[in-house]
Formats: structure tokens, sequence, C-alpha cells
């Protein structure tokens, strides 16, 4: 009995007291740290290992690698957390409704995470991503007809979603490297 005892402490001491005490980034993320007294740090720690005081100081990683954001019919609208969507619905230049389905390639500004963390929260994705692909791909799909929105300049299409998407997204620390479109279907209402 005893002995079990001595086990259970021991790994409350060495689960929550010692690695309370540093913070591990791993490549690819980078952490900010929310102290009780000043609120979230301006600074933030990039991969390796990092001092924090422990039951003072919280830490939360931070992905800054590509993201992809899936919007695809495959897409579980039960897990809003998650980066992606269900097929965008949107209007033509012609008035024809359509589905658009596609990847957008994001990035979050390793310098601009902890304004993010403390003026959006960690439902960034909720919140500013989702909400503002769904509102720029319908204004863009508005400019276009629906044949030239599906092959003759898709292209153009693409470079204009991510330009506008740029505009709102990187001014709050999130980078557009790219939008993919990979399929735009009329919707069952326009068959």
């Amino acid at each position: 009995m005893a002995e079990g005892i001595d086990k259970l402490m021991y790994s409350f001491v060495v689960d929550d007291v010692l690695k309370g005490f540093f913070i591990h980034v791993p490549p690819g993320y980078v952490a900010c740290v929310y102290d009780l007294g000043r609120g979230v740090l301006k600074k933030i720690y990039k991969p390796g290992l990092h001092l924090k005081i422990p039951f003072w100081q919280k830490a939360t990683l931070f992905n800054t690698q590509t993201l992809e954001y899936n919007i695809s019919k495959k897409f579980d609208v039960n897990k809003p957390q998650l980066l992606g969507d269900q097929p965008i619905t949107a209007s033509t230049k012609e008035s024809k409704k359509i589905a658009v389905e596609g990847t957008i390639l994001l990035r979050l500004d390793a310098e601009q995470i902890p304004e993010i963390w403390q003026s959006i929260g960690e439902q960034f994705v909720e919140k500013i991503i989702r909400p503002t692909i769904q509102s720029r791909i319908r204004l863009i799909a508005a400019k276009y007809t629906f044949d030239e929105i599906n092959a003759n300049r898709r292209d153009e299409v693409e470079i204009d979603a991510r330009k506008e998407l740029e505009r709102i997204l990187y001014p709050r620390g999130i980078f557009v490297e790219n939008v993919l479109l990979s399929e735009i279907n009329l919707t069952h209402a326009e068959k």
C-alpha cells in the first residue's frame, strides 16, 4: 500500500511539478505564454526547450507550418474547430447557384501569434478564418460566370480569391499562401 502511494506521489512530482517548469516546442510550432500577473506575453518561444513558472504561467503551442483548409463534402460540421468547411454555395455573375470545393493554404505569422491569442483566442478558425473564406469566395464567384470559374479563367479566379483573402486575413496575422479550386458544380436547384 505504501509503495503505491510513493509511486503516486512520484508520478505527481514528475508530471505536474518538474514538467511544469518546461515548455517543449517541437519544430513547426511556437509557444505563447499566459502569465497570471501580466497576461499574454509578447515574446514567442521558438522550437526548443524553455523555462516557465509552474502554476503561474500557461504555455500554448501554435502551428506555424502551412495548414490546409479543405473545403469538401467530407468535412465534419459537428467539429467546427477543425480547419475546413463544407462546399461553399455561391451565385455566379449570371445568378447560377454553385457549390465550390478546394483547398486554401494558410500559415500563421509567428510574430503576431500573441496578438491573435490575446484579441481572438484559440478559436480563430470559427471566429475569423471560416466566415472570411465563405464571404470572400462568394464575393469572387459573383464576379465571374459559371464557365469562367469552371474552366476558362480558373487561374484568374484563384488569384483573385487569394488576393481578397489576403487583404482581410493578413492584417490579422494569417498568411494566405494559395487558393486551389478543385470542384465547382451547379447546385441541385440549377441542374
